[in-house]
Formats: structure tokens, C-alpha cells, sequence
């Protein structure tokens, strides 16, 4: 009954309502035209093609010393800071007034000057009970700038002993004022600050000398900054105990020791190699780390493991995870030097360990993904060495193996000793169950840059495209070493050696920029989407007409009495690029994009302008 009263309600509301609705009007006329609206912008492909200019250089005039090695750019001073380890300084090198226009020869150009920052032989640093001690300082390995606040990476003059991180506040011409020195573990090789300005956070590589008669263990060493003040003393992740795995299989009771940890990361195909009796952490040494943009998590490459460790800083753990291998059978690669021209194939059976030394990390989708410049590194000392050529593996008088049947097939359409026997590659896994058969060979890097998702899944790789790339632009120059002008010189070791990355946006889009080692070339990836990142472009700064050989091996690498000549390096162009620093138009002194590339071989430091074609 109630119910129905609503019903004849609701029905008496709405004729009412219509009673008091009159009949609808005549159409009202027609108002005046708007105007008309501004022309779009016109859309644009990707990838979008950039136009690379060099705008400046640095010439240290010091050659195959590491003169030009690690940069960074501070903006109070329109500066870029490069380590020069031949003098065991940093140059200050002025960019306020760098054209937007290309030099006239970029291979010769010596435009930009810089003036020395130097620092003492020796500091004092806190010790754990408040002390303090004399430090002596070695070189510097790493710089990196927050702001106004400089970080230096300082090894001890014995590099098995623990080296300090110096401080100080930089004034808008960029000289410093020292705050405080703090202790840090054995040869920090890397250091960068977090990107909220809170923590400074140090690879400590932690190698061995030569005869393994001292190792010490790699490390993390975290520095909290209050201020802009940093800590006394930094709190260590070490490898061992600080050491975590994820899995829900697994209790911490299947991790408590060095013997369970070593089991565990080398059934997850983590490469450890060293003599017997070493530890995980011995043989983990840490190389580069790059920072979430929260600047909670952290990752850090462990080249030589081919594995990356994933740092939680609000836990002070790391967890290590291998990065696999990359099957040589699906992709072009050249490994022989013998035949001095490009020459491809795909080599089922053989591997790249990734291996990489530089990464950095930027946000697509509110996710961190992880670019890496896949370069690939043995454990080489006089103790103890990997490194073995693919020929001596089956040689009588060096590890006196037998290849598979379809591995001996490969070796032998390949050329023997003279094309896959050239390989580099290592002895540490070349018989794993040691049967005296080797099924597969594993070489060092994958001549390649990566990206992987923030849990280390890899969602894209260059392949083959640094060796296909540089060897039809470059020809038989590609893999050229970087101590003399000869082409394919590289191809039986690691290729170009992909050794330095950052990654920048410009116009809205992602890009990620690499640097080869050896043969000089610069590569350009649009990153955006990681998951569909695209090649688009390739330059490179040298000379290959030019005449001259050095050795980085010796102490006076330009010794004509070892036969050496460096009389033409000047007309050569950059040598040996070692660390890219990307800095975005906004903070750019002349208004565009810029990448600073040390160059240690050449002792330059050259800067690029890169904007949209």
C-alpha cells in the first residue's frame, strides 16, 4: 500500500511539474563566429633525430695517464670538475661562456681553460671512538656534486687500505672550502649523492694487490649529511652479514654463511673467480651505484660477478642478483683480430657475461629502470688471473681440454686459433662440472647497453648494434684499441668496451647516451619507454688518419725509448672517453642540452651541445 501511495505521488509531482513548463520558444539567432584559434604544432616522429655539436673542449696535454677522467658539473659556477689523476687534482674547468654554435675543428679544439683544485697529502678522520687520525691520500677516484657541496673519493696510497671521502662547499667561481674528511673502506672507486642531498653513498672496490698477499673485502660505505654537514663516520653495508635474499623459499638460516651465501649466488649464476680460500665478500667488488629518484633503493654494480646488487637503504641491506648471459647464437659479433676487417657471425654456444661498470637509473611510469654499459672486466693479477684465449683451452701445454662436438665444429669453420681460438674469455667457468669436455665459452661484456626493471629482469639489450653500427660507419677502424689508430684491434677481447652511460631528458623525451672505451664511439638511445627504446644516433670525436702509438701499461706511456710516439695524439681527437655527465638545458650555461665526456687516454675533456634536429 505504501508503495503504491509514492507511486501516485511521484506521477501527481511530475504533472504538476509539466502543467507549470510553458511551450518552448522560437531558436534564438545564431551568435557571431569565435575566431579562429592558433595552428598546432606540428607532430613529430620518433625517433626524433638530434643534432650533436662539440661547443668545447680541454686539452690537459697529458697522455694515457688518466688526466681527464671522472666528470661532473656544477651549476653555481657554470664549471665542469674533471679528475685528473696524472697530477692528482681536479680542474675547474670554466663553461660561462660556451657557444651554441659547433667549433671549428672539434677533434683539435682547445677552447675551454680550467684552473687546478688541489687538496692535501693527508686528512684527519674520526675513528669509532671519536679520535681523531691522520689519513694519508692517494688519488682521487670519483667526484660527485650536490648543490654547492663537493665529494671527493680518495684511495689510501696503498689502495688494500681503507681511502676517505673529503668534502667542501664550492663558491660560485668553484674554488672550495674544506668541511671534513670522513673513513671509508678499501679503494672507494665511486661515490654519488642521493637525490634528496641526504646520504653520499661510496663503492668500495676493495681489489687485492697483485700477489693476493692482501684482499680486502668490498663494501658500501653510507655518509648521512644533516645540513649539508656530513657524519663523522659512515655506517658500512657490508657482504656478508648485510647480505639478504629475497625468495619466500628461503629462511635466513639457509643464508647465515659465507659457504651458503657463495652456494646460493652461484646456483643464481653470479661468477665468482679468485683462488681458493677467498670470500664472497673478497671477491664482490662493488664498482658504480646509481640512486631511486626517492632515494630509498640503490644499486650497485659488481662487474667482474656479472651481477648488480640491490641496496634498501632504510634497512642498510644489499641483495645480489646475477644478470645471466647473452647467447652470442642470436646475435652478430666479430672475434678475431687477425684479419684486421669486420667480419660477423653468430657463434652458438658462446656467451657475454654483461659485466657492466657504469649504470644509472631514471622513472618511466613512476618505476625506476636501470641503463648499463655492458664493458665486461676479469680478475687479472699476478696471483691469480681468468683470463684465457678460446685456442688455449684445448692447447697441450696451457688447460689441455676437448671441446663438444658441435663446439669443435664452430672452432673450426670459424679459422682455428686464428678466428673463435682468438676469443677472450674465462677459465673460471670453462668446465664447470669438470669432465674435461667444454660444452661453452663465456667472453667478457656483452658489447651492448641494457635496461633493466628496478628487480634487475632485463626488458631490453642493444644486441649487436654497437659492433653493425660502428663497423658501417667506422669500417675497418670499428674496434679500434685506443692507445694507436688500428682498426679491429679490440674485436678478440670485449669489442669497443661500452664503459660509461647517463641517461638526460631533452624536449620531453628520455635519452640514454654511451660511451665506448676503446674505439671512442658515442651511442644515443630515445629510452623513454623502456620497453621501446630506439637507436638514434652515433658520433664520434677522432681522427683515424692520425699516426701514433702509447702504452698506458707504461709509467711514461710516451717513452720513445719502448718505441713509442706521441707526436700525432693532438691530432687525434678524444681517446679512452671514461664518464659521460649529462646536464639538462635548465641548468645549461649556454641554454641547451650538454654532455661533458672525460677522456682519459687523451687527457680532454669535451663537451657536446645535443638538441633536436
Amino acid at each position: 500500500m505504501l508503495k503504491r501511495s509514492l507511486l501516485a505521488l511521484s506521477i501527481v509531482a511530475m504533472l504538476s511539474a509539466c502543467s507549470l513548463d510553458g511551450d518552448d520558444g522560437a531558436p534564438g539567432a545564431t551568435g557571431p563566429a569565435g575566431e579562429t584559434g592558433q595552428t598546432g604544432q606540428p607532430g613529430k616522429d620518433l625517433p626524433r633525430a638530434l643534432k650533436i655539436d662539440v661547443v668545447g673542449r680541454f686539452t690537459t696535454g697529458i697522455y694515457g695517464k688518466s688526466a681527464a677522467e671522472i666528470v661532473q658539473f656544477h651549476q653555481g659556477s657554470n664549471s665542469a670538475f674533471a679528475i685528473n689523476a696524472a697530477e692528482n687534482r681536479i680542474e675547474v674547468i670554466s663553461l660561462a661562456n660556451l657557444p651554441i654554435t659547433a667549433v671549428g675543428n672539434g677533434i683539435t679544439d682547445d677552447s675551454l681553460s680550467s684552473v687546478p683544485f688541489t687538496f692535501p697529502e693527508s686528512v684527519n678522520v674520526k675513528d669509532a671512538n671519536d679520535t681523531d687520525v691522520s689519513a694519508a691520500l692517494g688519488e682521487a677516484n670519483s667526484i660527485a656534486i650536490y648543490g654547492d657541496l663537493l665529494a671527493i673519493a680518495v684511495a689510501a696510497p696503498v689502495k688494500t687500505d681503507n681511502g676517505a671521502v673529503l668534502f667542501y662547499n664550492l663558491s660560485s667561481t668553484g674554488t672550495g672550502s674544506f668541511i671534513k674528511a670522513v673513513a671509508v673502506g678499501a679503494l672507494p672507486d665511486m661515490l654519488t649523492f642521493t637525490p634528496d642531498g641526504a646520504k653520499v653513498l661510496v663503492a668500495n672496490e676493495g681489489e687485492p694487490d697483485t700477489d693476493y698477499t692482501a684482499d680486502p673485502e668490498g663494501s658500501i660505505s653510507v655518509i648521512s649529511l644533516t645540513d649539508g654537514v656530513p657524519a663523522d663516520l659512515a655506517q658500512t653495508i657490508n657482504l656478508t652479514s648485510d647480505m639478504v635474499f629475497s625468495s619466500d623459499l628461503l629462511s635466513a638460516s639457509d643464508y647465515d654463511t659465507d659457504a651458503k651465501r657463495r652456494s646460493l649466488l652461484q646456483q643464481a649464476g653470479v661468477k665468482f673467480a679468485g683462488p681458493s680460500g677467498t670470500t664472497v665478500a673478497q671477491d664482490l667488488e662493488p664498482e658504480y651505484i646509481t640512486v631511486a629518484a626517492d632515494s630509498k633503493t640503490a644499486w650497485v654494480s659488481l662487474q667482474e660477478a656479472n651481477a648488480i646488487g640491490i641496496i634498501d637503504l632504510a634497512d642498510m641491506s644489499i641483495e645480489v642478483k646475477a644478470l645471466g648471459h647473452k647467447d652470442w647464437g642470436q646475435y652478430l659479433i666479430d672475434v678475431s683480430n687477425e684479419d684486421e676487417v669486420a667480419f660477423f657471425s653468430k657463434l652458438p654456444n658462446v656467451y657475454g657475461l654483461y659485466q657492466p661498470d657504469s649504470i644509472a637509473a631514471y622513472q618511466w611510469n613512476g618505476a625506476t629502470f636501470i641503463v648499463s654499459a655492458n664493458e665486461g672486466d676479469s680478475r687479472d693479477w699476478d696471483a691469480y688471473s681468468e683470463d684465457i684465449r678460446v685456442a688455449d683451452i684445448i692447447d697441450s701445454d696451457e688447460l689441455n681440454k676437448t671441446f663438444s662436438t658441435e663446439l669443435q665444429a664452430l672452432y673450426d669453420v670459424t679459422g682455428g686459433d686464428e678466428g673463435l681460438g682468438r676469443l677472450k674469455v674465462t677459465a673460471a667457468l670453462v668446465d664447470p662440472d669438470n669432465d674435461g669436455v667444454v660444452e661453452k665459452l663465456y667472453a667478457y661484456g656483452a658489447r651492448s647497453f641494457s635496461i633493466w626493471d628496478q628487480n634487475l629482469n632485463q626488458v631490453f639489450d642493444s644486441g649487436d648494434d654497437f659492433g653493425r653500427i660502428s663497423a658501417a660507419i667506422l669500417g675497418n677502424n670499428f674496434n679500434s684499441a685506443h692507445t694507436e689508430n688500428k682498426g679491429d684491434n679490440r674485436s678478440d677481447d670485449k669489442g669497443g668496451e661500452p664503459e660509461a652511460i647517463d641517461v638526460g631528458t631533452i624536449e620531453g623525451r628520455t635519452y640514454a647516451f654511451i660511451a665506448q672505451e676503446r674505439s671512442g664511439d658515442l651511442f644515443i638511445y630515445d629510452v623513454t619507454n623502456p620497453f621501446q627504446a630506439n637507436f638514434v644516433s652515433h658520433y664520434i670525436n677522432r681522427n683515424f688518419a692520425a699516426d701514433f702509438e702509447l702504452d698506458d701499461d707504461l709509467t711514461e706511456p710516451c717513452d720513445s725509448a719502448e718505441g713509442m710516439d706521441c707526436t700525432e695524439v693532438p691530432l687525434a681527437g678524444d681517446l679512452g672517453p671514461e664518464s659521460i655527465k649529462f646536464v639538462p638545458a635548465s641548468a645549461s650555461p649556454n641554454g641547451n642540452p650538454l654532455l661533458l665526456i672525460g677522456n682519459e687516454v687523451s687527457g680532454s675533456v669535451t663537451v657536446y651541445q645535443v638538441t633536436e634536429r
